[in-house]
């Protein structure tokens, strides 16, 4: 039932994990993808297994150069699933100005900045769907979690700010917001906990932990025709791990 055929989707952060699921999900279902990314072996590796319609664009979305290179080199777009992301715990009492910095740029400038300038660029199509990835944790935060935590509840209400100020040209906003997925942002956070504690985390969910490919399913649906009155929503994916610590 979704068919992204005649769309362009530009997917972010599509080096690894949800994104690179995401961009490959979007390539079948027939949409011309442009890539994009810091990595440039690993990117090269998500379009090996994409088809010839897919553009390739290596850039920084950290800085303004990165960002107006990516801009420059796309065609008018139909969606963006913004995929770059990343996870680094701090104890409160340990957080300095550069851990705020680095992680609210990367998380969070970094999305605000791309969306601007692909408007007033005017790179985006009337009917657009934006797709940001946020987390549970912007709601439900945890130990070391402060800054991830914080960087993806902005996210969040930046994205509805989105989806209102441009619902006239029936451009749509809305979020992903996983629990752990089997990422490298995963193996980070796995880190941060004895042996015996993580599998105590991942016994929590229900469903098991998730799949890149569980939540690019659900970006193509929210980029797609077949979510066309829905906009600046959360959708929170966790395999069950809310409704079980509830119990």
């Amino acid at each position: 039932m979704i068919d992204l055929t005649s769309k362009t989707i530009l997917v972010t952060g599509a080096s690894s994990g949800i994104g690179q699921s995401t961009a490959i999900l979007c390539d079948s279902l027939g949409a011309s993808v442009i890539i994009s990314g810091r990595n440039e072996e690993r990117l090269i590796g998500t379009l090996s297994q994409m088809s010839e319609r897919t553009q390739m664009v290596i850039a920084d979305l950290t800085d303004d150069i990165g960002i107006s290179k990516l801009v420059d080199a796309v065609p008018k777009i139909d969606g963006l699933f913004h995929g770059v992301g990343m996870i680094q715990p701090y104890p409160i009492k340990f957080i300095k100005r550069k851990n705020i910095e680095e992680l609210l740029n990367t998380n969070l400038t970094s999305a605000i900045l791309l969306t601007s300038n692909l408007l007033k660029n005017k790179k985006v199509s009337n009917s657009s769907s934006f797709v940001f990835i946020s987390s549970v944790s912007a709601n439900h935060p945890y130990m070391g979690g402060a800054l991830y935590s914080t960087s993806k509840a902005a996210l969040e209400a930046f994205t509805r700010s989105v989806a209102l100020e441009h619902a006239n040209q029936k451009i749509r906003a809305n979020i992903l917001a996983p629990a752990l997925v089997q990422t490298d942002m995963f193996n980070k956070t796995k880190e941060a906990y004895s042996e015996d504690e993580f599998q105590q985390i991942i016994n929590q969910y229900p469903l098991g932990i998730g799949q890149p490919l569980d939540v690019a399913r659900a970006a193509v649906f929210l980029l797609s025709e077949a979510s066309s009155w829905i906009t600046g929503t959360t959708l929170q994916m966790d395999g069950g791990l809310l409704l079980n610590s509830k119990r």
